[in-house]
C-alpha cells in the first residue's frame, strides 16, 4: 500500500491506506515518500569491450570510496527528499557495498550503505533482462534480516531509467545496529514487473446521473461515475473501480480526462484518491474543461505482466564508522506553549545525515501546525513527520548541505508555522435542521463559534450529501457531521478532505437515506490561523 501513496503524491507533486482520516488530515504532515530515478552500467556491445578493458582499473579503484556511486549514477532525483543521504554522498561518507546477485534474468546490486543513530540507508539499483515494457516493480517480500534472523521492514523508493535500462531506488528503516559494526541480509522475494495500461471510458460529462462502465478485464470488475456540481464553475468527479481480484487493491489507478491535444487534463484542485476494497478518486476540474468537445477519458492502472518467484538476497558487514563524526543526542524536555496534550520536545537527535526531535505527550494530540523547520544559525531546514507513533511523535530533518560537528556550535530553533486547531462540538449545540430532502439542491445557514456555515443537502442515488462552507477564510471547515439515532451518533463520511492550501469547503454522506427531514450536528470543526507561528529556541550556539 506504501507504494501507491508514494506514487500518487509523486503524480499530485505533494508519506496507506485505508479511508483516510479526515479529521487528522489538518496537521498531517507529507511523508514524501517518492519513486526515483538512476541507473547502473549500460550493457557494452562486443566491439567495446576494449575500450572497456582499458578503464577496468581506473572503476576498481573508484569502487574504494562511496563518491563511486555518485559519480556513476545520478541519486539527486531519488534523494530529493532524502538530501542528507545526497550530501552524505557527496561528501564521500557511507559504506561501499558494491554486491550483485542475478536471478530469473533480473540482477540486484546494493551499491553503498549509510548506517546512523538515527536510520540505515541502502542505495540499490535492479535490472531486469527483458523485452517487455515494464514501467515499474513491487516485491512480495522487501527488507533486512539482523544477525539473528528478525525480519528488519522499511520504506523504499524506486523509478525506471530508460536510458540505462535499469530500476535504482533506495531503502530506509528506523533500525540502527546496536553496536559499531552488524551482519545484516538484504532480501527481495517475488519481483514483479508491472506496466501501466489505459481503458476507455465512454463517459459522457453532460450527464449528471451515475455512470457504470464494465471492464472485466485484469482483475477489474467496473467503474462508477458520480458528478457533483460546485462554485465557480467547477465539478467533482468521483470515480469508484470495483475488483474481481483483492491483490489489485494494492495498485495505482488513476481516472484521467484526455483533451483533443492528446494532453491529460489539468484538476481545478488537488485529488484525493484512497484505497479501499477497490480504488475510489475525488478529482476536481473546471466543468467548461471537462465539458469541451473532443474530451476522451480513460483509467490509467497498474498490470502486473510477469511475477519473478525467487528470492535475491546479500549479506552484508554494516559498519557505523563513516558517520560517527559529529553525532549527538540532547534531552530537552521543552514544553510547547499553547499546545494541548502535555506536549514538550523530549530530545534531539543529530547525525551527519538527520536531525530528528521527538515529542512526548500526557494525552495523545494531533500537533496543530501544518510547516516545521529548523532554524540552524540562520540556515532553514524543512521537517516531517513519519510513522508517528500515539504520544510519541517525531519531526525528521534532512542534514541539506549541513555539517553535524558545525551544528553542535549552532543555536538551533525549531519554527512551527500555519496553525489549524480542530475543536468538538456537542449534540447541546442548537442542531441544523434539514427540510423537504429531495434530489433538490437546496441550502440553509448556521454559525458555529461565531462563524457563518452555508449548508448545501441533496439525496443522489439515495445517499444523502451535506455539503458545507464558509464566507470566512479564517474558518477551517466541518470536519465531521453526524445526527443522532436514538442517543447514537451516526456519522457522515468526508467525500473528499478539507484542503489547508484555502477552500473550507467539505462533503459528507450518509448511505441508503430516506428521511424527509433531519436534525444534523457539527462533530468537529477547524479554525484556520495561516500566520499563526510558534518559535522554540532549542540550544544556544557556543
Amino acid at each position: 500500500m506504501e507504494r501507491i501513496e508514494n506514487k500518487l503524491k509523486n503524480k499530485m507533486k505533494e508519506s496507506n491506506n485505508a479511508y483516510p482520516d479526515f479529521e487528522q488530515m489538518w496537521s498531517s504532515i507529507q511523508q514524501d515518500e517518492l519513486k526515483v530515478a538512476g541507473g547502473e552500467p549500460v550493457v557494452l556491445r562486443p566491439r567495446k569491450r576494449k575500450r572497456f578493458a582499458l578503464v577496468a582499473g581506473l572503476s576498481v579503484a573508484l569502487m574504494a570510496t562511496p563518491v563511486y556511486a555518485a559519480l556513476n549514477y545520478d541519486w539527486s532525483s531519488m534523494l530529493s527528499h532524502r538530501e542528507g543521504i545526497q550530501s552524505a554522498l557527496e561528501q564521500g561518507l557511507g559504506q561501499t557495498i558494491e554486491q550483485s546477485v542475478t536471478k530469473e534474468g533480473v540482477t540486484l546490486t546494493i551499491h553503498t550503505a549509510f548506517i546512523d543513530e538515527n536510520r540505515t540507508v541502502l542505495l540499490y539499483s535492479l535490472k531486469p533482462e527483458t523485452s517487455q515494457d515494464v514501467t515499474d516493480i513491487d516485491f512480495e517480500v522487501f527488507g533486512l534480516k539482523d544477525s539473528k534472523g528478525n525480519f528488519i521492514e522499511g520504506h523504499n523508493g524506486h523509478e525506471w531509467n530508460e536510458k540505462l535500462g535499469v530500476f535504482q531506488g533506495y531503502f530506509e528503516t528506523d533500525w540502527v545496529a546496536e553496536g559499531q559494526t552488524t551482519d545484516v541480509e538484504f532480501i527481495m522475494e517475488n519481483i514483479r514487473l508491472i506496466d501501466n495500461k489505459k481503458q476507455s471510458i465512454s463517459y459522457n460529462p453532460n450527464d449528471s446521473t451515475t455512470q457504470v462502465f464494465p471492464i472485466q478485464k485484469d482483475g477489474l470488475d467496473s467503474v462508477t461515475l458520480q458528478s457533483f456540481e460546485q462554485d465557480e464553475g467547477k465539478v467533482l468527479l468521483k470515480s469508484t473501480v470495483t475488483l474481481t481480484d483483492p491483490e489489485l487493491q494494492n495498485r495505482l489507478m488513476d481516472f484521467e480526462a484526455i483533451n483533443d491535444a492528446d494532453k491529460s487534463v489539468k484538476k481545478a484542485e488537488t485529488p484525493v484518491s484512497y484505497q479501499g476494497s477497490g480504488a475510489i478518486m475525488s478529482q476536481i476540474f473546471k466543468s467548461d474543461t471537462l465539458r469541451e468537445e473532443g474530451t476522451k477519458f480513460q483509467l490509467s492502472y497498474d498490470h502486473i505482466l510477469e511475477t519473478k518467484e525467487s528470492t535475491w538476497n546479500i549479506n552484508m558487514n554494516l559498519s557505523k564508522k563513516q558517520l560517527e563524526n559529529g553525532s549527538f543526542k540532547q534531552v530537552l524536555d521543552i514544553p510547547m506553549d499553547n499546545v494541548p496534550g502535555g506536549t514538550k520536545i523530549h530530545e534531539m537527535k543529530v547525525t551527519p545525515t538527520q536531525v530528528r526531535l521527538k515529542f512526548t505527550q500526557e494525552d495523545y494530540y494531533t500537533l496543530p501546525f501544518q510547516e516545521y523547520q529548523l532554524d540552524v544559525g540562520g540556515t532553514l531546514l524543512d521537517g516531517y513527520f513519519m510513522d508517528m507513533k500515539p504520544n510519541e511523535p517525531e519531526l525528521r530533518f534532512e542534514m541539506n548541505g549541513l555539517d553535524a560537528a558545525a551544528l553542535a556550535k549552532k543555536p538551533v530553533t525549531l519554527v512551527a508555522k500555519h496553525r489549524i486547531d480542530s475543536f468538538y462540538g456537542d449534540e447541546n449545540d442548537n442542531p441544523i435542521h434539514l427540510t423537504d430532502i429531495s434530489e433538490k439542491h437546496q441550502t440553509t445557514k448556521s454559525s458555529i463559534a461565531g462563524y457563518p456555515i452555508s449548508w448545501t443537502y441533496y439525496l443522489k442515488d439515495n445517499n444523502l450529501y451535506v455539503e458545507t462552507l464558509s464566507s470566512d477564510p479564517t474558518f477551517g471547515g466541518v470536519e465531521r457531521t453526524y445526527y443522532l439515532d436514538g442517543k447514537e451518533q451516526n456519522l457522515g463520511k468526508p467525500e473528499y478532505g478539507l484542503d489547508a492550501a484555502g477552500s473550507n469547503k467539505s462533503m459528507h454522506v450518509y448511505k441508503n437515506f430516506d428521511k424527509k427531514e433531519l436534525d444534523i450536528y457539527i462533530y468537529s470543526y477547524a479554525i484556520n490561523k495561516p500566520n499563526g507561528e510558534l518559535r522554540i529556541p532549542l540550544k544556544s550556539g557556543k
